[in-house]
Parts: structure tokens; C-alpha cells; sequence
């Protein structure tokens, strides 16, 4: 996450745009640096932008001249790889922490936990249980962030944009989103929209927490489900939690150099759902059921976690250099030397391996560059 600082070169934007006279620019620039998995080969040109303006001018140009752009911002969900990207990288570096009785307007460069507990200071409740999650504040609706019984798009009002299709700025209210679990309508056209500012409205619940509706986290605290604690101790719950399973970043623990969950959890339909749990009475035993929650009419999530495990992917696999956290099967690590094809090379084992067992396709959560899974 830290952003790249060697031999910043002068600007060659000179002349074209005033707003662009001061963003730093580097040419083959190592983008492992501003992931955390600390993966992947260098851009042909990387910007680091610090203002809306900064940023939509760069977006222009490149969309003028044809160029490839990634957009990059606190780097958390991101597979680059090993050859780089032949292009130009935008580093979101923006600032903006704009609180107004209980609404919230965050820049897309804001460092997500550090607004969390900023929100949380302030007595506010509704993103609390978000706290440890890496990465920029503009990514949260892109993958509608969620982790704990929380999803931003419960607490989002509105995304301000800049619409690549038409050339303007625009406020996407929270129904035009088209919010689903880790999807979104940003999601749905990645190179169509550039998120520039998020705009939340939170709950003044006297420094309580939202309803707690994590079975674990209401547990972990002694109370039910439903009910509300002290916000700052669900917060801080939340990052015990999540620093036991190497969810929290740490830069010298390489069991967090990854991306967090790389697969999301597959969410069945009834046929579906009734073949798997087929496969799970024939492979584990009569007595057998996989985790099961409602996700809408006819359909079911199941966990990610525990078809890895239980297809025999325990914490730890792996002798290479990429291998799954000794912490939780969901993250899949760099150990301080791997590559992307190492880290891919694992994943792909890990979904044909569930595959083989249970008949359920893994879905990886991390966006990919120069590469597929």
C-alpha cells in the first residue's frame, strides 16, 4: 500500500493541462509496491493524482489517446502480473474526511479504516464492523465492502463518478448502484466509471454500534444477535477477530500479504444447492451439512472457507513460495519471494480441487491485470 518513491521524473504533462503540472510521474514503475500482496511487474508510466481534477485530467487523456489505464488505489484487491501493465497506472491519492452531523463524504484516496475509525471517534455507527478492511474508500462500492454483518451499501446515499462514456461528473444515488453481495453496477462496467467521492449517511446511536448481525462477533462480545454495544468495542472486536485470522495487514507477518478473502462465497440455487449437498453426504458422511444461509428467493450462500478445508486445503497449504494463511483458508499469502504465476498456480489448485470435490466453481474476489485465474 505504501505508494512507489524512487526518482520521481519530471512531469512530461507539461503544456497540456495546468491541473496536471504537479502530479508525480514515473516511468516503468514497480506496481508491487502499492499492492498488498506485494506482487507484480511495472507500468510503462505510473501517475499518482491527488485531486478529483488531477484525476479525471489523467482519465481523459488516456481515454483521448488510446492509452491502456489501471486504476489503482489502496491496491488490497488487485492481481497484477509478472509482466506489468503496458500502460498508464492512476494512483488515487486524494484526500477528504468531510463529516456533517451524520453525514459522511469521503475521497476515493481515503485509507477505509482509518475513516472507520474516524466515524466510530465521532460517535457514529454503521461502519464499525468494517474496521481492518485494507484499502481506499473508493473501492468500497466497487465490491460493496462488507465483512461482520456490514455492507457499505446499507450506509452509501450516494458515488460521485466520472463517467468515461460521457465525459462528466456524476452522483449515482445508492438504487442506481445496483448493490448485490461483492458486486456492484462499478463491478459490472469496471472501465466505465472512476470513482471519485463516496457519500455516506451513518447513525447517531449515542456511541453504540449498529445491531449487532454477526453470530461471531455477538458472541465474542457475550450478547445476542440484534443487540448494540459500545461502537468503539465492536471496532476493536472486529480487529481482533479479523488480526487472528491474518486479516488485518501487518508488514511483518507475510501471512497478510494477500488480498484478504481471494474467493467469495458461492451463492447456489435450489438445483444447485441440492447437487452440492449431495456431493457433501457422499464425501463427508450421511450426518454432514455444509454451512447454509439464505441469500433471496430460490437461492443459497454457502462458505467459501469451509469447502477449501474440507476438500483438504487446510491453514498453511503449500510448500512454494504463494501458499494459504496459516491463519485462515480464505487467504492465499505471498511468503516473501513469490510471484504472480506462483500465487495463480495456488489458486488454480484450490479451485479445481474444490471443483473435484464438491462440484462448486470458486470465484476469485481479487480483480486480475495480465492475467487470468
Amino acid at each position: 500500500m505504501s505508494p512507489a518513491t524512487a526518482t520521481a521524473a519530471p512531469s512530461s504533462w507539461r503544456g497540456r493541462s495546468r491541473t496536471l503540472e504537479r502530479v508525480q510521474e514515473l516511468h516503468d514503475a514497480p506496481l508491487a509496491p502499492l499492492t498488498t500482496f506485494r506482487l507484480g511487474g511495472p507500468a510503462t508510466r505510473l501517475l499518482t493524482a491527488t485531486t478529483d481534477a488531477e484525476v479525471i485530467d489523467a482519465v481523459r487523456e488516456a481515454d483521448a489517446t488510446g492509452t491502456p489505464l489501471l486504476i489503482i488505489g489502496g491496491g488490497s484487491n488487485l492481481v497484477i502480473g509478472d509482466k506489468g501493465f503496458a500502460g498508464t497506472a492512476l494512483r488515487i491519492a486524494t484526500k477528504g474526511f468531510e463529516l456533517d452531523g451524520t453525514k459522511l463524504e469521503l475521497a476515493a484516496g481515503e485509507v477505509w479504516t482509518d475513516a472507520v475509525e474516524r466515524t466510530v471517534a465521532a460517535g457514529l455507527a454503521g461502519v464499525e464492523c468494517l474496521a481492518g478492511i485494507p484499502g481506499s474508500a473508493g473501492a468500497t462500492p466497487i465490491q460493496n465492502v462488507g465483512a461482520y454483518g456490514q455492507e457499505v451499501s446499507s450506509t452509501i446515499t450516494e458515488v460521485i463518478a466520472y463517467d468515461r462514456a460521457t465525459g462528466e461528473t456524476v452522483a449515482i444515488p445508492n438504487a442506481e448502484c445496483a448493490f448485490s453481495y461483492r458486486h456492484s453496477r462499478f463491478k459490472a462496467e469496471p472501465d466505465r466509471y472512476v470513482v471519485l467521492r463516496v457519500r455516506f449517511e451513518l447513525e447517531d446511536a449515542g456511541g453504540l454500534s449498529a445491531p449487532l448481525k454477526y453470530p461471531e462477533t455477538a458472541r465474542t462480545l457475550g450478547v445476542e444477535a440484534g443487540e448494540r454495544v459500545s461502537a468503539a468495542v465492536a471496532r476493536e472486536t472486529v480487529l481482533k477477530l479479523r488480526g487472528g485470522k491474518g486479516m488485518v495487514l501487518d508488514p511483518e507477518d507475510h501471512d497478510t500479504w494477500s488480498a484478504g478473502s481471494f474467493f467469495t462465497n458461492p451463492i447456489l440455487d435450489d438445483e444447485q444447492f441440492a447437487a452440492f449437498h449431495a456431493r457433501v453426504v457422499e464425501r463427508l458422511g450421511p450426518d454432514a451439512k455444509a454451512p447454509a444461509f439464505p441469500a433471496g428467493e430460490g437461492r443459497t450462500k454457502t462458505s467459501a472457507a469451509w469447502l477449501i478445508d474440507k476438500a483438504g486445503f487446510t491453514k498453511g497449504y503449500g510448500t512454494g513460495p504463494a501458499r494459504i494463511s496459516t491463519k485462515h483458508t480464505l487467504a492465499l499469502t505471498n511468503c516473501g519471494e513469490a510471484t504472480t504465476e506462483d500465487l495463480l498456480a495456488l489458486a488454480r489448485e484450490v479451485v479445481a480441487g474444490v471443483r473435484d470435490a464438491f462440484g462448486v466453481t470458486l470465484v476469485n474476489e481479487p480483480v486480475t491485470v495480465g492475467v487470468q485465474l
